[in-house]
This record gives C-alpha cells, structure tokens and sequence, in this order.
C-alpha cells in the first residue's frame, strides 16, 4: 500500500514539474501613436469615433487628476475648439 501511495505521489510531482507558469499579460496600452493624425483637427472630428479603452476629453480649465494609466487615451482639447495633443496616460 504504502509503495502504491509513494508511487503515485512521485507521479503527481513529476508531473506537476511539467506545468509551466503562467506568462504574464502586459497590461493594454492606449492608441495614442495611431490616432496623431487628429491632432489640429475640431473636436467634433471626434463625434462618432469608437475607442478600445478609456478616454478622457481634456478642455481648457479642466481639471484633471494626475494619475497615470498607460491604457487611458488622453486628448487635449485647446481654446479654439482643436485637438493639441493626443497621448496615453
């Protein structure tokens, strides 16, 4: 009994030897480097524009939190109503 039971339990680590880790997933970085043509453009380029991740419109004035997310499209509106800046963050 006791040989069967060691048996088994070098079978399960043997085995367990083969699993391999998992690999870890970069997280999703943002668009930003695809979508420079907008720069210059109207805001209203913008409407019926679909994004993969988050996206935050930044207006003059507007105040923003200054934490940073690779996956999170930032674009800068400036005061004439045009797109300045498109960037991850």
């Amino acid at each position: 009994m006791w040989v069967r039971l060691f048996s088994i339990c070098a079978v399960v680590s043997a085995l367990s030897a083969c699993v391999e880790e998992p690999v870890p997933v970069a997280p999703r970085v943002c668009e930003a480097g695809d979508l420079q043509y907008l720069v210059g453009r109207p805001e209203w380029a913008l409407e019926g524009m679909v994004f993969a991740g988050p996206v935050r419109l930044i207006r003059p004035g507007t105040a923003i939190t200054m934490d940073y997310r690779q996956e999170r499209l930032n674009i800068e509106i400036g005061r004439t109503g045009r797109i300045i800046q498109v960037y991850c963050g």
